[in-house]
């Protein structure tokens, strides 16, 4: 499958470059000697830019899924105030301590 996506990639595919980087030799170095077997620099850095591009669209859905609901609750008056639920926490964090303090005293 791997091998029919590449050349699905490299045969009908019109690529383009991304702009050439200079690096520290100790960079290029650690790079070179986490290379899988046969793989190149230069698929090292586009697995590595796909994979940043992938995690740039993920935060900018994951903000835009929170924008949207914090919408919806202001619409809707259906929410809770961060200060109500920091405060709650805080409480069941103080009496996991006060529990864990007892139980080392007996």
């Amino acid at each position: 499958m791997t091998v029919v996506v590449q050349m699905h990639y490299t045969v009908v595919m019109k690529t383009a470059t991304i702009p050439a980087i200079r690096v520290e030799p100790a960079l290029r170095a650690d790079i070179q000697a986490l290379l899988g077997e046969h793989e190149t620099v230069s698929e090292f850095v586009e697995a590595s830019v796909r994979a940043a591009v992938q995690r740039r669209h993920r935060q900018a859905d994951f903000i835009a899924r929170g924008l949207a609901s914090l919408d919806e609750a202001r619409r809707s008056d259906d929410f809770v105030d961060a200060d109500e639920v920091v405060d709650g926490l805080q409480r069941r964090l103080d009496a996991a301590h006060a529990s864990r303090r007892g139980i080392a005293r007996a």
